[in-house]
């Protein structure tokens, strides 16, 4: 009954926000909800970045609601719901298991607005209520590998490691397309400044395990890895490497406290923009885009602090130089004269960008030289890079 009651709510509620018009902004309320809690590093940057927008836009506490670890489950279609019932006009949802309970949510609810990052299912989920957001991080995890390949030249120059020894280690989540776009991203970033560099990627096949991810990099680092990287969302690694010595760039967050020694920069998307977007739309009765992709020009796309005492010379400038080519568009992180797949260039890859639910390849995305990745107005703002190119080897 009280189902019921809400959708009759909802339809009455559509025809008097056609009638009235805009929100106020005091009139928004948004609910957040997050697979983990703030030990999460990346569960933490979604929920930095609704305070500071809660801030910046005077919203009360009252308009935000955040829950954390809410499974990729029925529970997540209960939390969203939970939140329509609360007044939340504005229901985020941040992983991607969480994607079919808020489509379930936004089918019943229709005069809230569902948005969720890392999604694929928005264009084809027909629905003027459910929205899909990401980021090109792609072009900031490229940059943080930058930092990598330059920290990895200035091992092999002063003699610390040869240049056959200039070998990066990777703690990876899952094999997904977001995490091999991430790492190879970040590999190419790598080798446009040291040319020898190799890469290992182990996988903990979970988004937040703390020992896992300790005991991957450390393994990595037994196995002659001279640096880590990482797309896991624990403090596992980085600590793994400030015990070790071994030079960490990490992801979403700063580590500069846990790794004094040892952390170089991090790459991260900044949600900020994405959630004033919504909230703005909503206040002013304005379109939410379908899928959205944010960017450099947009602020999604960013990087931590440089703590140059870890970091090689130069590399701030050498960051900055790379940032304006990939602005302007000189530089294509995904060129495919940079890259080989088994020994061979690739003019065409048919990759699975519109989901139908089948795992059916069927949108070529290469062209101009290039791999378009997270093109929201062509493809889809989520990766869908799942190729291993030569040069990184893949523990299975």
């Amino acid at each position: 009954m009280k189902r019921i009651i809400a959708i009759i709510v909802a339809i009455i509620a559509v025809f008097a926000f056609a009638a009235c018009g805009p929100t106020e902004k005091h009139d928004v309320k948004i609910g957040v909800i997050c697979l983990h809690d703030e030990n999460s590093t990346y569960d933490a940057n979604f929920i930095n970045a609704i305070k500071a927008v809660q801030k910046s836009l005077g919203l009360s506490d009252s308009q935000v609601i955040i829950r954390t670890n809410v499974d990729e489950s029925i529970d997540c279609y209960n939390a969203a719901a939970e939140m329509v019932d609360a007044g939340c006009n504005i229901v985020f949802a941040d992983s991607f298991g969480h994607e079919d309970f808020m489509i379930q949510a936004a089918q019943e609810f229709p005069n809230v607005q569902f948005c969720h990052a890392t999604g694929t299912k928005a264009k084809t989920a027909g629905l003027s209520n459910f929205h899909n957001a990401f980021a090109s991080i792609y072009e900031g995890r490229y940059l943080a590998g930058i930092a990598a390949g330059m920290k990895l030249n200035e091992m092999i120059e002063s003699g610390k490691i040869t240049a056959d020894q200039a070998k990066i280690g990777y703690v990876g989540a899952w094999p997904y397309a977001e995490v091999k776009s991430g790492y190879t991203s970040f590999f190419l970033g790598a080798r446009s400044v040291c040319q020898s560099a190799t890469m290992k990627v182990v996988f903990t096949m979970s988004w937040f395990d703390i020992a896992k991810e300790k005991e991957s990099a450390e393994k990595l680092i037994n196995d002659g890895c001279v640096l880590i990287s990482q797309h896991a969302d624990s403090e596992g690694a980085p600590k793994a490497c400030e015990k070790a010595g071994v030079p960490n760039i990490a992801y979403n967050i700063d580590t500069g406290d846990l790794g004094p020694n040892t952390a170089i920069i991090s790459s991260k998307i900044d949600w900020e923009p994405y959630f004033k977007l919504i909230i703005d739309a909503v206040a002013n009765g304005t379109a939410i885009p379908t899928d959205y992709c944010g960017d450099f020009s947009t602020g999604s796309v960013a990087l931590t602090e440089l703590h140059e005492n870890v970091a090689a010379a130069g590399t701030k400038a050498a960051i900055e130089a790379a940032k304006a080519k990939l602005i302007s568009g000189e530089i294509k992180v995904f060129d495919t004269s940079k890259f080989t797949v088994e020994g061979k260039t690739l003019t065409e890859y048919i990759a699975d960008v519109i989901d139908n639910g089948d795992y059916v390849p069927e949108t070529n995305v290469i062209h101009d030289g290039y791999f378009d990745e997270s093109n929201a107005k062509d493809f889809r703002s989520a990766p869908y890079f799942d190729l291993t190119i030569d040069g990184i080897t893949v523990e299975q």
